[in-house]
């Protein structure tokens, strides 16, 4: 193709090269409301470099009084935190998972063929979802009281609508060739569901719940801030005396035990996946 025929079909096709005046003109006004946007924004937080600077300084300061990190005289309550933290994510995710199976199933449109209780089924999920975990821990703390119950109420509140979501995702992506054999069998709805759908479902389910274990386990120490017991409630109190050399030593310690649950699961999390692929094939 010769350049006045590639001239000829630009001026043919301008949106094929970035649009004509119009669209250039649509980008302009879009690049300019979102510089205004962030600049609103900005002066609306009184964001400013000195602002900045003096955070940046007042960081730079914890974290030299951090080192070297120190346990302090009460390790064991750090130890009787950390436990605690890991408790209420294990207790919490296990009671979630647990009440979201028949919930994702009641989500999943190849189970439930009734449009409005599906519909209804999936609205009140994306309400459960909109509530963040520190929110509920909040409201359980008032109603239980201080401790560990309101912090595994909290996780499992706010993670059964996210699983069961994810749990009714992963039935409506199941294979139908199993169900539909034991119906043609004779066998019945629920006998389909049970070992059509179920089996395939199950090592996916477990593999989100223990997901969710991992994440709850970092979560579990923000929702002691507020009085829901665990590992949080002692990085407060040290944060309250500016004893950071033991708010470092607890970070730490967090950090190692995130990271070995992380290594324990994704094993674990291999060996559900692995033998789900090897059945398959």
């Amino acid at each position: 193709m010769s350049e006045t025929e590639i001239a000829r079909w630009r001026q043919r096709n301008p949106a094929a090269f970035g649009g004509g005046p119009a669209a250039q003109m649509k980008r302009a006004l879009g690049w300019t409301a979102f510089v205004i946007w962030l600049l609103g924004t900005l002066i609306w937080f009184d964001v400013t470099p000195q602002r900045i600077w003096n955070g940046l300084s007042g960081l730079g300061v914890i974290v030299r009084l951090m080192i070297p990190p120190s346990p302090g005289e009460q390790w064991v309550e750090i130890l009787k935190g950390l436990a605690e933290s890991l408790a209420m994510a294990f207790l919490g995710t296990f009671v979630a998972a647990l009440i979201a199976v028949p919930l994702g199933f009641l989500g999943a449109n190849n189970v439930v063929t009734a449009t409005l209780l599906r519909f209804s089924v999936r609205r009140v999920f994306d309400g459960f979802r909109g509530v963040d975990q520190l929110i509920w821990a909040l409201a359980f703390v008032r109603a239980v009281g201080l401790g560990p119950l309101a912090g595994v109420m909290a996780i499992a509140t706010a993670d059964i609508a996210v699983l069961a979501k994810l749990y009714a995702e992963a039935i409506e992506n199941a294979e139908k060739k199993q169900a539909e054999g034991i119906t043609a069998a004779g066998g019945s709805r629920l006998l389909a569901i049970r070992f059509g759908l179920l089996p395939q479902v199950l090592p996916i389910m477990l593999s989100q719940a223990l997901y969710f274990f991992e994440s709850n386990v970092r979560s579990a120490s923000i929702l002691g801030v507020v009085g829901a017991g665990g590992i949080g409630l002692q990085i407060a109190e040290r944060i309250r005396v500016r004893h950071w050399d033991e708010v470092a030593f607890i970070i730490i310690l967090m950090v190692l035990l995130v990271s070995a649950i992380d290594w324990l699961s994704s094993k674990v999390r291999g060996r559900l996946i692995g033998g789900r692929d090897r059945r398959q094939n």
